[in-house]
């Protein structure tokens, strides 16, 4: 696989990464870049971790994966959507007392997951087709360094739409996490 069929594969596994840490980030009031760094971090290695771990077992995970991955990414997606929905909520009503958002591991590993097992289902197809370390490494690279840099963007971008919409920003980005949980049921 060329370095530019890589970068574009990527792009596309990386999409939700950014939709979830746009929609995720809304709710935050102070962002440290150390934080971010890290938060982009953990997407980044799990998302690139799986795609590595799909290619390795190819065939051994080709029915679960296919089977499983609809399933999976929509709970995960959903339970997230669904807890940024409440916790908007009880904030509009004057319970403010805790903020769903990517501060916690948690909540980073499971937006991280959700987000990833796609990757793991290309990996497979990319063992299945015969593709080689030496064709897989161009892929993990674009798919590490892409992901990571659309998590900082969609965190920084979600921090701004936050502070100008508060908690009606919250709202939106749950229902979009609803929608893409929705969404992955039916590709």
């Amino acid at each position: 696989m060329g370095i530019w069929e890589s970068i574009l594969l990527a792009l596309g596994l990386c999409a939700d990464c950014f939709a979830v840490s746009l929609c995720s980030s809304i709710t935050l009031r102070k962002i440290e870049w150390k934080s971010v760094l890290g938060i982009a971090l953990a997407f980044a290695i799990i998302q690139a971790g799986l795609l590595l771990i799909g290619w390795a077992f190819g065939e051994l995970f080709v029915g679960l994966v296919h089977t499983l991955s609809h399933i999976i990414a929509f709970a995960l997606l959903f339970y997230v959507g669904a807890s940024m929905l409440v916790e908007a909520i009880k904030a509009m009503m004057g319970n403010d007392e805790h903020v769903h958002d990517l501060s916690s591991f948690r909540n980073v590993l499971l937006a991280g997951v959700a987000t990833s097992i796609d990757a793991a289902a290309i990996g497979v197809a990319q063992s299945m087709i015969g593709l080689d370390w030496s064709g897989i490494l161009p892929l993990f690279i674009a798919v590490f360094v892409i992901t990571f840099a659309s998590v900082v963007a969609g965190i920084w971008g979600g921090k701004t739409i936050g502070s100008r919409f508060g908690h009606w920003a919250e709202v939106a980005g749950g229902i979009v996490l609803i929608g893409l949980a929705v969404y992955s049921i039916f590709i």
